[in-house]
């Protein structure tokens, strides 16, 4: 029997956890609520397909739209191979147990570094002594860095959870290092390794600190190939300008209702595939 202070006691963390709880999801709802209704009225085709016009007054953010796509683009073609890369290396072949605990320490202390101590080091590094000078493909070189222990830690932990005797089960067929990774290890824990590169995503969208010092502010509308090399405003960095700069906090609002909607897209498409993956290992 629980002695009626032990009960108490009890009852005192549970509530205090369904209050919390209770206050995170409002927290979260109101945000989500207050953007839209805020933003939502704001949103039109005339907004979303047009650039902006000085002459006329126009306000358009498709020139950000296009840049936020060539951006989250460039940076997942660097860093999905090199995190990935990094992390089968660090969990399969690496024999130096203090080496990984060292690297992942790093990558661990990198993903705590303020995004404005990453724009500035992208600015200097990217911009200036490489040459790139301002523009999305040096603020997309900046992301790698930003994103790359997200995605690394991330299939990191998904590659720990393939049994060993899966490996061992391969090896004894005959097969090779990499043919057993190849075939055995990634395809059974590909739906972490998806849902970080999906998550990943999301940091790209959202982020911004970064951006105002290797990407710059421009509204230009160019093709991919001449945009990378060009100076351009994402959409986080569009929202800034409008709402900072500008005092056109309609379009500002607008701008954080798209990306909300982007982040909730992102989130569902994460466990979408998640539980994909996890049925089709079942059948």
């Amino acid at each position: 029997m629980l002695s009626k202070k032990r009960k108490l006691y009890i009852g005192a963390m549970k509530a205090a956890m369904y209050i919390s709880t209770g206050l995170t999801a409002a927290l979260v709802i109101f945000l989500v609520v207050y953007v839209f209704v805020k933003g939502v009225p704001h949103i039109s085709w005339e907004l979303l397909s047009t650039k902006p016009s000085y002459i006329s007054g126009r306000i358009g953010i498709l020139p950000d739209i296009l840049n936020t796509l060539y951006i989250v683009l460039a940076t997942l073609i660097f860093v999905i191979p090199l995190g990935v890369g990094a992390a089968i290396y660090l969990t399969e072949y690496a024999k130096n147990k203090r080496l990984v605990g060292i690297i992942e320490y790093a990558a661990e202390t990198l993903s705590g570094i303020p995004s404005i101590i990453y724009g500035l080091v992208g600015m200097l590094f990217f911009c200036q002594f490489l040459g790139f000078k301002t523009s999305l493909l040096a603020g997309s070189l900046t992301l790698v860095i930003m994103n790359l222990p997200t995605v690394m830690r991330t299939t990191q932990e998904s590659l720990k959870t393939v049994p060993q005797s899966y490996r061992d089960g391969a090896f004894g067929l005959g097969a090779g290092k990499w043919r057993v990774i190849r075939t055995v290890v990634l395809p059974g824990c590909v739906d972490g390794v998806i849902t970080g590169c999906i998550l990943s995503i999301g940091r790209i969208l959202g982020e911004s600190a970064a951006l105002l010092f290797t990407a710059g502010f421009a509204h230009a509308l160019n093709g991919i190939f001449e945009g990378l090399t060009s100076p351009g405003a994402s959409l986080t960095v569009a929202l800034y300008v409008y709402a900072k700069e500008q005092g056109e906090f309609g379009v500002a609002f607008a701008i954080a209702a798209i990306l909300m909607i982007l982040t909730l897209l992102i989130n569902f498409s994460a466990t979408l595939v998640s539980r994909y993956f996890a049925k089709k290992r079942e059948l």
